[in-house]
């Protein structure tokens, strides 16, 4: 199967490591797209555990779960990188009703004992 986050790898050498937990995210890029990834599969436990713990409070794993199940994620593009820990990007899926959507996010990330962490997004367009 190829990666939901449209590397071009298939998702066992992409993703899939970082959603079983037997490697983490080298990256503020690479956890934005198994983030992704894991909308589409969808693992919400996984999107939780990725989440600042500082910012936890503010999202359940149920909802993030379902967010995943009720839309078809279709497509990521990384618009661009201007920092290290910041990553500007466009999700595109299908809503509940059938409407294509876009999400387009300037992403925080920050890591903590050397492993990434989403922390905040600032919607864009």
């Amino acid at each position: 199967m190829n990666c939901p986050c449209c590397s071009g790898k298939t998702y066992e050498e992409c993703c899939k490591p970082y959603h079983t937990g037997e490697k983490y995210a080298p990256t503020a890029e690479a956890l934005m797209r198994s983030r992704f990834s894991a909308f589409a599969i969808p693992n919400g436990k996984y999107l939780m555990e990725t989440t600042s713990p500082g910012k936890r409070q503010f999202h359940n794993t149920k909802d993030l779960q379902e967010w995943g199940e009720i839309n078809e994620w279709t497509k990521l593009e990384i618009v661009n990188n201007p920092s290290m820990n910041k990553v500007e990007f466009k999700a595109y899926y299908t809503d509940e009703d059938g409407q294509k959507q876009m999400h387009h996010e300037l992403s925080t990330f920050k890591t903590i004992q050397n492993r990434w962490f989403y922390v905040s997004g600032e919607f864009l367009d």
